[in-house]
């Protein structure tokens, strides 16, 4: 991080819990003092044909529009038709809106001539600069007692409005807007760098995997055709079997109980990642409350795999610490037939994922996959010695990658925690950044 900017010479109170003491040159103002605070509007009935139109001057800004940008509307998938303008609000570039809806809170300032529903605030007099207006809602402090930055806030044109902030000359806005733009651009471009390192460090867990559960240990096996076109050679004393043969497949409860504080884990789609049942993240449910008939309690070294939505054929491993745990909506393997870790790790190779389950997932309507489908696809088994070696060997190997992993997450999670807390401070004047305090 680049050195600590010094702070104004003189504060004053500001009463405002967000902003704390602000320079005493700064004035105090709500937000309403600086602009009425409007709503969007929308043409009805919202999917009336005559509102819209391909060639259309005004693009039509929905929800997810603003969700998938950043700092700027550079596009929508929608434009309207003349009529369909006039029943909306219309912006024209440069202007800065805020959804109240959906991602709520969150700031966008337009590129393109476009039209806001009433998901959105506007401020048409306002007249300082929008970026440091962006910035301002951007480190979402100003939003504090009224919900958390996202989707529980309690936004409208009243309480917009009533958000007191520090304004200062426009000269210095700009200043302000100037040193952000480039600390924040230098942020986020380690951030992008860091990203990357996991995407590396990913793609070599997954070749890591895929390797050992195709080839082995044993660079120097004897090796031979699988008679699978996409697997290609294994080694030769490798056998080619199907999931079924490697044990019982069943399904956990359909419907899940009351969530509960306090009871047993309930393992949901959600709660598996990269192999592994997440039970930090993982419901309760009572135990008097669960159908015991289902046999829904997980063994060790049974393995889930996840059978329907975005998460369809991720698995994990039930390991000592979720023996217990009641399963959810998904399948459960129990291996008898070979070494559970092993077939674990397999479901996870590349062969499994892209050259089958993904595959087979595609082919409804929404991603699913049945007992039926999972006993059919095609695995590759070593002797069981092998299958032994081969867990450990991957046990020990992802562990690290999964720890360098780990590592990098933390460095992105501090570089966002100092953006914003970098953000906050500029637009609240607890570092000076005007020119003369940089030399």
């Amino acid at each position: 991080m680049r050195p600590k900017r010094s702070s104004y010479p003189a504060y004053k109170p500001s009463g405002a819990d967000w902003l704390g003491a602000i320079p005493t040159h700064w004035e105090l103002l709500q937000i309403k003092r600086l602009s009425p605070v409007k709503r969007g509007a929308s043409p009805r009935p919202i999917d009336d044909p005559n509102y819209f139109d391909d060639k259309g001057e005004y693009s039509w800004v929905r929800i997810s529009d603003v969700t998938s940008s950043k700092r700027y509307l550079e596009e929508t998938t929608q434009r309207l038709s003349s009529l369909g303008k006039s029943l909306s609000v219309p912006l024209k570039p440069g202007a800065l809106f805020l959804s109240i809806a959906g991602s709520v809170g969150k700031p966008i300032i337009t590129r393109i001539n476009c039209c806001i529903h009433d998901g959105f605030v506007y401020f048409p007099q306002f007249e300082g600069n929008p970026e440091f207006l962006y910035y301002i809602f951007a480190s979402g402090q100003p939003y504090g007692g009224l919900g958390k930055l996202g989707t529980q806030l309690n936004l409208n044109t009243d309480t917009v409005g009533a958000i007191h902030i520090g304004y200062p000359s426009y000269e210095e806005q700009r200043e302000i807007v100037t040193y952000l733009d480039c600390e924040t651009t230098r942020i986020d471009t380690l951030i992008e760098k860091k990203q990357r390192q996991i995407e590396l460090l990913q793609e070599k867990r997954t070749a890591l995997i895929s390797h050992a559960v195709t080839k082995g240990l044993n660079p120097n096996a004897k090796m031979k055709d699988s008679g699978v076109e996409w697997l290609g050679e294994i080694p030769a004393h490798w056998e080619v079997k199907r999931v079924k043969r490697l044990g019982d497949i069943r399904y956990g409860l359909g419907e899940p109980p009351e969530y509960v504080d306090d009871g047993l884990p309930f393992i949901r789609a959600t709660d598996i990642r990269l192999g592994k049942i997440d039970l930090d993240t993982v419901k309760k449910v009572r135990p008097d409350d669960v159908p015991w008939s289902r046999n829904p309690s997980l063994v060790l070294y049974e393995i889930l795999v996840v059978r329907s939505g975005a998460y369809t054929g991720d698995s994990a491993l039930v390991t000592e610490n979720a023996v217990g745990a009641i399963a959810g909506y998904d399948m459960v393997l129990t291996v008898s037939k070979a070494y559970a870790p092993f077939v674990a790790w397999t479901l996870l190779s590349k062969y499994m994922l892209q050259g089958q389950i993904y595959l087979e997932r595609l082919r409804a309507a929404q991603p699913h996959l049945n007992a039926e489908e999972l006993g059919g696809f095609v695995v590759v088994t070593p002797p069981y010695a092998e299958q032994r070696a081969i867990a450990a060997f991957l046990d020990r190997e992802t562990a690290h990658i999964d720890a360098l992993t780990e590592k990098v997450e933390k460095s992105i999670t501090l570089l966002r925690e100092y953006r914003t807390s970098l953000i906050s401070a500029a637009v609240t004047g607890k570092i000076d950044v005007r020119k003369e305090t940089t030399g």
